[in-house]
C-alpha cells in the first residue's frame, strides 16, 4: 500500500532528507501547497505539506483540491493525515494524541468538491474517516507505546482562533477537538475512493478552557516536543500496512 502523508503544524517531515516526487506541484485545480517528497527508507510513503515547505499557507488558503487530486495521480492507496488541534474536552491535556472517527465542519467558503456539472457526485460521508485505517494506527501506537483517545474534530474556518462562546457551542454539539484543517480535505479524498483517517496532536486547550492567552509559540513548544512520538507513531503504521 503506498500511503499518502499530509503533514502540517504537527508534522514538518519524517526524520530523513527527502527526494521530490514530482518537479512541479501543478494540478487542473491550481498548484498544490508544495512538491510531494519521497523517503528511502519509507519506500512506501509520499509526504505533502498541507501548509507548504515554509508553513506560510493558512488554513482557510490551502488549496485542498489540489493537495488530495496530486496524491491520488501519483498513485496513493490511502491518506493519512496529522492534525494539530485544540482540546475542547476537559480530559485532553496539551502532547495528547487523538485519532479521531468524526467531524462536524464549521467552515465556509472553501473549494470543497470535486463536483461539477460534468461530474455529478453525491458520496456517502457517514463515517468521514477509515476504521481500516484508524485500527491500524491503534496497533501502531500499542506497538510504540504511544496512548491516544478517539474524538470529534470540529473544523472551523481560522486563521482566527475561536471565542470561548464558539468553543462551549462545539462542545454541546458534541466536538472533543478543534482544528482548522480536516475539512474539505477528509470529503475530497472520499470523493476520490481513498481511504482517510487522521492523528490530532493536541497542542493547547481551546479557547476558555484553558488559564492563560492563546500563544504560538507555546503551541509550537508542544509541536516539537512531540514531533518524534508523531514519527515513530507514523513509521511504525507504514511498516505495518506494508506486511
Amino acid at each position: 500500500m503506498i500511503v499518502g502523508v499530509i503533514g502540517g503544524t504537527g508534522l514538518a517531515g519524517l526524520g530523513e532528507d527527502p527526494a521530490p516526487a514530482i518537479d512541479s506541484p501543478g494540478t487542473p485545480f491550481g498548484p498544490a501547497s508544495a512538491i510531494p517528497r519521497r523517503f528511502e527508507s519509507l519506500p512506501n510513503a509520499i509526504f505533502l505539506n498541507r501548509h507548504g515547505d515554509g508553513h506560510t499557507v493558512l488554513p482557510h488558503e490551502i488549496n485542498y483540491r489540489a493537495n488530495v487530486w496530486l496524491l491520488d495521480n501519483l498513485g496513493v492507496d490511502a491518506i493519512v493525515a496529522v492534525f494539530a488541534v485544540g482540546g475542547i474536552s476537559r480530559t485532553l491535556a496539551d502532547g495528547d494524541f487523538v485519532v479521531p472517527g468524526q467531524i462536524i465542519d464549521y467552515t465556509w467558503g472553501r473549494e470543497h468538491t470535486f463536483a461539477g456539472t460534468d461530474n455529478f457526485l453525491h458520496v456517502d460521508f457517514s463515517d468521514p474517516f477509515d476504521a481500516g485505517l484508524r485500527e491500524t494506527l491503534a496497533r501502531s501506537a500499542g506497538r510504540t507505546g504511544i496512548g491516544f483517545s478517539d474524538g470529534v474534530y470540529g473544523c472551523t474556518q481560522g486563521p482566527r482562533f475561536e471565542t470561548g462562546a464558539e468553543i462551549d457551542r462545539m462542545d454541546r454539539d458534541g466536538c472533543t477537538v478543534v482544528g482548522m484543517t480536516a475539512m474539505p480535505e477528509a470529503a475530497l479524498a472520499r470523493e476520490l475512493g481513498l481511504p482517510y483517517a487522521g492523528v490530532c496532536l493536541v497542542v493547547n486547550p481551546a479557547a476558555g478552557r484553558g488559564l492563560v492567552t492563546l500563544e504560538v509559540a507555546d503551541m509550537r513548544k508542544v509541536v516539537d516536543d512531540a514531533q518524534p512520538r508523531m514519527r515513530r507513531l507514523l513509521v511504525d503504521f507504514l511498516q505495518l500496512v506494508e506486511e
